[in-house]
């Protein structure tokens, strides 16, 4: 395997070339003297003559630095490939062959209840345009290309010709956006990271994690695999602070998800279809199979005669053929032909893989046929869970502005005048009659904050209808403070919807470290309101709590957070045991350090004891997102995670979490009081936000046009200012 050096070696020796064709080696000696560890006056490194040459160099040196990154990943991808290199191999590196092993023979039971849900999200973090990272991608398909030991010289030539053509545009291409995105098009970024990377990293991971459970396996294989993945996404979702993002987005953006899900799909189950040309001699269909084939041919009788006619006597090729069709009726909302739900896709495909076990063929039905299933339990024909998000201050102004209305028409709620709209929006018990009972009064004419508030409702129920109750039915409430701003979204829903389905799962969210200390009595409270009781009971008695990591770092500082969020975590744990309540956490953390983020790995280790128990849901965005292009790097990346989630619950690591938690405790209360204490004397120092203001480049951060939200949650925009999502593909964002 080609060494770092040489990669990184061949790349500078390129762009050289490319700087010099361009009429500019004196760039090419700028950063060479950049690269020289004996060069320490840096104001030497840029002669200051003028802001051209100073821009010239900046290019140069930024394209250098990618092509550095670039050489590392494909480092690191080629050491993962070969399986013994430096960076996998080890429960430590989260290995997921040497951590099953580990755990032994429990582990397939924990796989069999194992959740593992990435939430991608359009946070600005990101400062690549697409434009560059496209390039960068074909680069790394050209340097594996040049590094493949069997290509002979005429190929390497034409790998070396086609890095020096990308350079060169890269080199040309302009690093900063010139117009802010718009949802669209982050929409369309985080459809691309499915279309290239996720639908081929998940097959790999799933079968990763079957060959360390098969290496552990006495005797018969229980249970089959499920899916171990659902992935969610906020993009196009999350309107806290982003005003751009409206109902009409979230529909646009669901129906652009359905539509990649489909055609994904349908074009997998074609390709499988053409390999399945085994006869009924041989592998005869089974009873149910034959009995299928007999309706497909009445209920789609030109589709089925064109099907039988190419596939003669191959029985299971011309059901995945027939499936096809219908997803392609799917897409196309054909009534009659159309897939109801993803369910019953799942039936036709365990029907084909039935037949061939009872025909001997377990090779195919565990084939290809098993991926197919695996994309369908993980992506439905949604793609990924969207999630709304909005803050809970909005949903305030809402009510306040409804309930005044109930005042004005002489209403009354629960038999009660409304005296006061302010009080009113702020007591749950108020509420929860309104979600209960309904709304005393006919719809008025409402401001555009209301109006978008109750369309979003309606949008989610009629995604729901469209598309299944998987695809959107979350609604995260930022700063919640109280029961109050949990059973508001559910007194708004019942206005918007009325009696009509809405499968709704309110999220709160706790941010600062006053939120996070009082997260427990919050849902106590909650959880004695009627409303919250009877959706408990449908939901089997499962709730998700966001713990937000940026926010409560930005109000108490990064280690009394850190503290804060666990001690948080511990009470959780706790209120949820007593309850008889599955608790998922859904952790709101940042992809670096500076954003709550870090090695994740570590951090699913370090959770307290019965916080994780097999689900472990976390947000990713921006950088960290294409960082794991490579498909063997994001199926590194899931693997690191299952790991994790594996060991967390493990008796030996819950022994040392337990032993160290004891032994630290003293120590970590002293530094969550110090460091809250010295974290706020600062904040809280007059002038502070003038001289971080002066002294940081944040002004020049926000005209970098990262995403379509604005720079500051404050920036307001009329609803509707921006374009709405279109039907094409599309990106990411987290807190």
């Amino acid at each position: 395997m080609p060494h770092l050096d040489n990669d990184l070696g061949l790349l500078i020796e390129l762009h050289e070339q490319v700087l010099h064709e361009a009429g500019h080696p004196e760039l090419v000696d700028v950063l060479r003297r950049f690269q020289d560890p004996d060069v320490v006056e840096d104001a030497h490194l840029v002669p200051p003559r003028g802001a051209d040459e100073v821009a010239a160099v900046s290019r140069a040196a930024t394209v250098r630095l990618h092509l550095t990154n670039l050489a590392d990943e494909r480092h690191r991808a080629r050491s993962l490939r070969t399986e013994d290199g430096e960076h996998g191999g080890s429960v430590d590196t989260g290995d997921v062959g040497p951590t099953v092993a580990s755990v032994g023979p429990q582990a397939r039971d924990r796989f069999a209840r194992m959740c593992i849900h990435p939430v991608l999200t359009a946070h600005p973090t990101e400062a690549r345009r697409r434009a560059v990272t496209t390039a960068l991608r074909r680069l790394a398909e050209q340097l594996d290309r040049h590094a493949d030991p069997t290509a002979g010289p005429t190929e390497q030539a034409f790998a070396r010709r086609r890095m020096l053509e990308d350079i060169d545009i890269l080199h040309r291409t302009s690093t900063l956006r010139t117009t802010r995105p718009q949802p669209v098009d982050e929409v369309s970024t985080v459809l691309s990271i499915f279309d290239t990377t996720v639908f081929r990293a998940l097959p790999r991971f799933q079968r990763a994690v079957e060959a360390a459970l098969a290496a552990q396996d006495e005797g018969p294989v229980g249970q089959e695999l499920p899916s171990l993945v659902r992935y969610g996404s906020w993009v196009g979702g999350d309107r806290d602070g982003n005003p751009h993002v409206t109902a009409e987005v979230t529909r646009a953006t669901m129906e652009a998800q359905a539509g990649v899900a489909l055609r994904t799909l349908q074009a997998n189950v074609e390709r499988v279809a053409l390999t399945l040309t085994m006869d009924e001699e041989g592998t005869p269909p089974s009873a149910a199979l034959r009995e299928a084939l007999a309706n497909d041919a009445v209920t789609l009788p030109g589709e089925f005669a064109g099907i039988a006619k190419d596939s003669p006597a191959e029985p299971h090729r011309q059901k995945l053929l027939v499936v096809a069709r219908r997803l392609e009726a799917t897409v196309e909302g054909t009534a009659g032909t159309a897939y109801g739900d993803p369910e019953e896709l799942l039936e036709d495909l365990a029907l084909v893989r039935t037949s061939l076990l009872a025909a001997g063929d377990r090779r195919a039905a565990h084939g290809e046929l098993l991926h197919l299933v695996w994309m369908v339990q993980t992506f439905g024909f949604h793609l990924a869970e969207l999630e709304v998000r909005q803050h809970s201050d909005v949903h305030v102004r809402a009510l306040v502005e409804l309930l005044g209305h109930v005042r004005a028409q002489g209403a009354r709620v629960d038999g009660h005048p409304v005296d006061d709209p302010e009080r009113a929006a702020r007591d749950p018990r108020v509420l929860d009659a309104l979600a209960r009972q309904g709304w005393p009064i006919a719809l008025p004419e409402l401001s555009p904050t209301a109006r978008e508030v109750l369309d979003t409702l309606r949008v989610m129920a009629w995604l729901q209808q469209r598309w299944g109750v998987r695809c959107c039915g979350r609604y995260i409430v930022s700063f919640s403070q109280g029961a109050d701003h949990l059973v508001a979204v559910r007194a708004l829903a019942r206005l918007a919807v009325g009696d009509r389905p809405l499968r709704l799962d309110v999220v709160p969210l706790f941010e600062t470290g006053e939120d996070l200390r009082a997260a427990g009595s919050t849902l106590e409270e909650w959880l004695t309101l009627p409303t919250t009781q009877a959706w408990l009971e449908e939901r089997n008695r499962r709730v998700e709590v966001m713990m937000g990591y940026s926010d409560s770092a930005k109000d108490i500082g990064p280690a009394a957070a850190t503290l804060t969020l666990h001690r948080a975590q511990q009470e959780l744990v706790g209120w949820a045991r007593s309850h008889d309540v599955e608790l998922t956490i859904f952790h709101g953390r940042g992809g670096s350090l500076g954003r709550g983020g870090g090695p994740l790995h570590r951090a699913i280790t370090a959770q307290p004891t019965g916080s994780v128990d097999g689900r472990f849901k976390v947000t990713e965005q921006g950088e960290v997102i294409y960082a794991r292009a490579d498909v063997r790097l994001a199926q590194q990346h899931l693997e690191r995670m299952a790991s994790a989630v594996l060991l967390a619950d493990s008796p030996d690591v819950v022994e040392r979490r337990e032993r160290a938690g004891e032994r630290h405790a003293a120590l970590g209360e002293r530094l969550e009081v110090a460091s809250r204490t010295a974290y706020r004397g600062l904040m809280d120092t007059g002038g502070i936000a003038d001289l971080v203001a002066e002294a940081s480049p944040l002004d020049v951060l926000g005209d970098l046009r990262l995403g379509s939200r604005p720079a500051r949650r404050g920036e307001r925009a009329p609803v509707g200012a921006w374009p709405t999502c279109g039907p094409s593909p599309g990106s990411s964002r987290g807190r």
